[in-house]
């Protein structure tokens, strides 16, 4: 559920962050339902680290008054965002989602749908926010189909929160020979539709030679490409690197999927708000800045075991 277009800039492998999620993923990853709420209950908001002003101070008038921030979320994306055995929605986009509604002084209330479909969301005015470890790209910020390159829509603003790249993954014990994103030629690759993993599956295929290509069978969630890999009924998968860690430590107890090679196309996750909402998104900065200040957010980054990933301040549309 990451972003959309390709940018050809390698990180190395955090294996502190593998080894982290070892430890924090424990619960069983579970498919989700649709048009699932979530959320905290409102609090009084708490001054900015600053001391001048609380960051509820700069919401919107009408979102003060109703009290709740719908946010739009493909919950199927553990450990960002999931539903755990009792049905509960967990995770770090949940978590960082209560803790902003804290500083804001309303609640935060997450709204299953398809990932490719959040953006249109927001258009529509069905979300307020989505939050859905969607990449901050250029071309989400103009608008601009990552594929055809052609303007589609009006884009929108990132309050960025997270850094991840992105992982291939293959069964346990049978790499088929790959390592790299080249090595998938002439292979099948099975990935969640519209995201990150999607474009690099597809502008790689370009490049393959000798009458080669990548078979790339996409899906509605990345459960179900874990599915369709788990089964055999493909190569390799592909996904941010958090989500690819957690799987290959939690599906199968351990003993379905392994990383192979390094993540690539490191970039940042972030808060999607519709432009035009100046006053939203410098409400939700200015809380993330409060968290980040105040040790709330490493606490959560903590919890899920990705502190590899954690920002140090909330920057306004930082991706590429």
């Amino acid at each position: 559920m990451t972003a959309r277009t390709t940018r050809r800039t390698t990180a190395k492998s955090r294996i502190a962050a593998v080894c982290a999620i070892a430890v924090a993923g424990t619960m069983l990853l579970t498919a989700c339902g649709d048009q699932t709420k979530g959320g905290t209950k409102a609090s009084e908001p708490t001054k900015s680290s600053s001391g001048a002003s609380s960051p509820a101070d700069l919401l919107p008038a009408d979102i003060k008054a109703k009290g709740v921030i719908t946010v739009g979320s493909d919950i199927a994306y553990p450990p960002v965002e999931f539903k755990d055995k009792s049905g509960k929605v967990v995770g770090i986009d949940p978590d960082l989602g209560a803790a902003l509604g804290k500083e804001l002084g309303v609640r935060f209330e997450f709204e299953n749908g398809t990932f490719d479909t959040l953006i249109s969301g927001l258009r529509a005015k069905r979300y307020q926010l989505a939050m859905s470890a969607m990449t901050d790209t250029k071309d989400r910020q103009e608008g601009i189909d990552s594929e055809t390159k052609k303007k589609v829509g009006e884009g929108v603003d990132f309050v960025d929160y997270f850094t991840a790249g992105v992982s291939i993954y293959t069964k346990k014990g049978d790499d088929k020979g790959i390592k790299t994103w080249s090595d998938l030629c002439g292979k099948k690759i099975a990935v969640q539709r519209g995201t990150v993993s999607h474009d690099l599956a597809k502008a790689e295929a370009k490049k393959c030679t000798g009458g080669k290509t990548i078979a790339i069978e996409s899906y509605d969630t990345d459960l179900e490409a874990q599915t369709r890999l788990r089964s055999g009924g493909a190569d390799a998968g592909s996904s941010d690197f958090p989500v690819a860690a957690y799987a290959v430590k939690t599906s199968g107890g351990g003993k379905d999927f392994q990383l192979v090679g390094e993540q690539v196309e490191a970039a940042p996750y972030g808060i999607a708000v519709a432009k035009g909402n100046d006053q939203l998104t410098k409400a939700v900065q200015a809380a993330l800045d409060a968290l980040i200040k105040n040790g709330e957010y490493g606490k959560i980054i903590a919890k899920w075991g990705v502190e590899a990933g954690a920002v140090t301040e909330a920057k306004i549309n930082g991706g590429s």
